[in-house]
């Protein structure tokens, strides 16, 4: 036995306990409908003229039905005679080259062949101008060269700054199409002029551009997209405002608060841009947000999902980790990333245990908390799926008062396999 795990070996766990969480689960069941009869208003197809080749910008979120409303929209701009083609919009992501982003689409399900329409990925980038403060602002050569663009996001609350407009389709036609370069610019002065910064870019752009249309999301707090809207370049900013508003409100979130010890099983970029998403967590990377959550004494995270290749930003929210999580991340995936975002505290390496045991043992043993027996622990699979999370026996009361949660079990034992790790990583996810 080696001395970290002699050190943590009579740690107790307490018994944890299922739990459903209730949030406003309004939607939108048939997405494709929706957006055809957004598409297709008349000042949206006036707009396309036959043999204009478009330019349909696709970000590396993982947002709700993508795959779908890219097909949806490829699909319309042919019926008008359009040659749509797709562009990777996500800045430094996928390692900043041109095949790490192709391959980021792709495992997030958007292909030629799933979409329709060819995909050119580059990292060439063409000025439109600058702002007063000298910095310049970027947009993908292949973007600005087509007749039209066309631009899909989903709008949220960012997990690193707060401002009148976060991240939505403003964000993606500044940071996204303004790939690494551009992102590398929009980020130079930090977070605390993210926002202003964001807006001034995206007014040059959407003037000097030949921006179409932009395509925004709201996601209710299942990750199911409660609203679609197709604004017009001369609405996209106003769209992005008041969108916001309705997505904060939709937030998940756990419903327990003083949290000593909160496990998080997988982080990704198809959670949040940042990992792991501040409003759930209740940690940042930089102090320019106020996260929605009262942050935990100790935060664990397990794994990163194979969909973030190797990109393990947001690790460095955490106080533990796990040699199955180090071995996975990729070095010039992440700090591509972090140099470009310059959100540092993001991608620091938490205290690395040998398993999924010991890093939650040693979260307990450092919490402080002053009655081992009471330990207020909550495990959640991500940080966007709060649907089902786990809470800890000393919890169980307060569960049964709250109206918005559902227990589901039994208190019982945490449960590992002989290498001290969960079999259920991600309570193998699964939205209902």
């Amino acid at each position: 036995m080696g001395i970290i795990a002699e050190l943590l070996q009579n740690v107790p766990l307490p018994k944890m306990v299922r739990v459903r969480q209730q949030f406003d689960s309004s939607e939108i069941h048939d997405v494709t409908e929706a957006l055809r009869g957004q598409i297709r208003r008349t000042e949206i197809t006036g707009r396309i003229q036959k043999g204009m080749r478009v330019a349909v910008a696709v970000g590396s979120r993982g947002m709700a039905e993508l795959p779908t409303i890219v097909r949806v929209v490829v699909e319309e701009l042919n019926k008008l005679g359009a040659s749509p083609f797709i562009v990777p919009a996500m800045g430094s992501h996928g390692g900043a080259t041109a095949a790490g982003q192709i391959e980021v689409l792709a495992n997030l399900g958007i292909t030629e062949s799933s979409a329709g329409c060819p995909v050119i990925s580059s990292m060439d980038v063409v000025e439109l101008g600058a702002l007063a403060n000298g910095l310049p602002v970027l947009i993908d050569k292949h973007a600005y060269e087509a007749d039209g663009i066309v631009v899909i996001n989903r709008i949220k609350a960012h997990n690193a700054f707060t401002g009148p407009i976060e991240s939505g389709l403003a964000k993606m036609i500044t940071i996204g199409l303004g790939k690494q370069k551009g992102a590398d610019s929009c980020h130079m002065f930090g977070f605390h002029r993210m926002a202003e910064h964001i807006l001034e870019m995206t007014k040059i752009k959407l003037e000097k551009a030949p921006f179409l249309f932009g395509v925004g999301t709201v996601e209710n707090a299942y990750d199911r997209i409660a609203r679609i809207v197709v604004a017009l370049p001369e609405g996209i900013i106003e769209t992005d405002r008041k969108l916001l508003i309705e997505a904060k409100a939709n937030l998940s979130q756990i419903l327990f608060k003083d949290i000593d010890v909160l496990i998080v099983d997988q982080l990704g970029k198809e959670f949040s841009g940042g990992g792991m998403d501040s409003h759930t967590v209740g940690r940042a990377s930089t102090t320019c947000v106020s996260p929605a959550a009262q942050p935990p004494a100790r935060l664990v995270v397990l794994d990163v999902t194979d969909r973030s290749h190797g990109n393990a930003c947001g690790m460095g929210l955490a106080d533990f980790s796990t040699r199955r999580l180090f071995n996975k991340i990729d070095f010039d995936f992440t700090y591509a990333n972090i140099l470009t975002s310059t959100a540092i505290p993001s991608g620091r390496i938490p205290l690395i245990m040998e398993s999924d045991r010991l890093a939650i043992q040693g979260a307990v043993k450092t919490c402080n908390a002053p009655d081992m027996s009471r330990i207020r622990m909550v495990r959640i699979p991500n940080s966007l799926h709060l649907g089902e999370i786990y809470i800890s026996e000393a919890m169980l009361a307060e569960a049964e008062l709250c109206k918005d949660s559902t227990i589901l079990t039994q208190p019982a034992e945490l449960v590992f396999d002989e290498a001290g790790n969960f079999s259920d990583l991600g309570f193998n996810h699964r939205e209902e």
